[in-house]
């Protein structure tokens, strides 16, 4: 690859200013010829013409939100391209196997990704293991409290966390929870107990993972493998009082079953993601004082996108230096990560 690539941009506009504020812009134009503008159609004839133009000449293709598949044809019209940096997660859908066979190297933004899912879901776990949400509702209900009042079934001391799954976003939720007083587990069929001591966690089946944990946070992938893997037996074991965390896919849990548990009061849940997604407006789960539900916020928003743009910029850097890509994505990984 040459010293100054020729470089472009195939995704949303509206995207390009928070994924590449000036600062990191600058770090990319420092190093490639970038095309100013951004493409987020090669496919249609009409519209991908002037892009299929700019195609021909592009070595490095930065991806992100809104990008098309990049199919046969597309690979067709970029002869010279070398590398795919995407600025967001999973490129599962993004190239054929033509692509992947063409020697293509592609790089993701997954990990940069999984810091604010990590940091999203560290916080719901403390929260909901000092009782806030059910407290919350008691003080709103009651408008006053009795200073000094012992709340004798909350608490971080001790409690047991249950993580399903060890991708990117779950280890990084192993390491910030080091310094507290959990006990925390795995579930993950890629994770053997020796790996899993090393990261300091104790893997157990799922059975048990459900049954015996306080709080259940969820972070495997989505594949069909995983649809439904949390479901009305897995819920029904899990403790009176016990607090489920997705931040993952709804698909991964049998949602009319959750549905029924949390109607019935006897699990508490922290929502990000839900099946259907958004929820319809007559799902009971708005109004719920045991369900807090957030609008798929725990991933990359505001100034975290500038995070994803500067790991392909970082990426960019590793390859002009003739470096091996940190964030190398290996196909051959596809049929266990979402």
């Amino acid at each position: 690859m040459p010293e100054r690539p020729s470089a472009l941009f195939a995704l949303e506009s509206r995207y390009l200013p928070l994924l590449f504020p000036p600062e990191v812009m600058a770090r990319l134009t420092a190093l490639a010829d970038v095309d100013p503008g951004t493409v987020a159609d090669l496919r249609h004839p009409g519209a991908a013409s002037a892009a299929r133009r700019l195609l021909a000449d592009t070595e490095v293709l930065i991806t992100g939100w809104g990008c098309p598949p990049l199919a046969v044809d597309v690979l067709d019209a970029a002869p010279k391209l070398r590398a795919v940096l995407h600025t967001g997660g999973s490129v599962k859908h993004l190239l054929p196997p033509e692509g992947w066979e063409r020697g293509v190297l592609v790089s993701s933004a997954a990990a940069a990704n999984a810091l604010p899912v990590a940091e999203y879901t560290l916080g719901m776990i403390l929260l909901a293991g000092k009782g806030v949400f059910e407290l919350r509702e008691r003080l709103r209900a009651e408008r006053g409290f009795v200073l000094g009042e012992i709340h004798p079934h909350i608490g971080n001391v001790g409690r047991r966390v249950g993580l399903v799954g060890a991708s990117k976003i779950g280890r990084r939720v192993i390491e910030l929870l080091r310094p507290f007083d959990f006990e925390v587990l795995l579930h993950d069929p890629y994770v053997d107990r020796s790996e899993a001591a090393r990261l300091g966690v104790r893997q157990v089946p799922l059975a048990s993972l459900l049954a015996t944990s306080d709080i259940v946070s969820v972070h495997a992938p989505a594949t069909p493998a995983t649809r439904h893997m949390i479901d009305r037996a897995g819920l029904a074991s899990m403790r009176d009082g016990a607090v489920l965390v997705n931040t993952s896919r709804g698909s991964l849990i049998d949602h009319d079953a959750l549905a029924a548990e949390l109607v019935s009061g006897r699990l508490s849940a922290v929502l990000d993601v839900t099946e259907p997604e958004p929820l319809p407006a007559s799902s009971p789960l708005y109004e719920l004082p045991n369900v807090l539900l957030t609008p798929h916020i725990a991933g990359s928003h505001g100034n975290e996108l500038r995070r994803l743009g500067l790991t392909a910029v970082e990426e960019l850097e590793r390859l002009l230096a003739g470096h091996a890509l940190r964030y190398r994505v290996d196909h051959g990984d596809f049929h266990r990560v979402a």
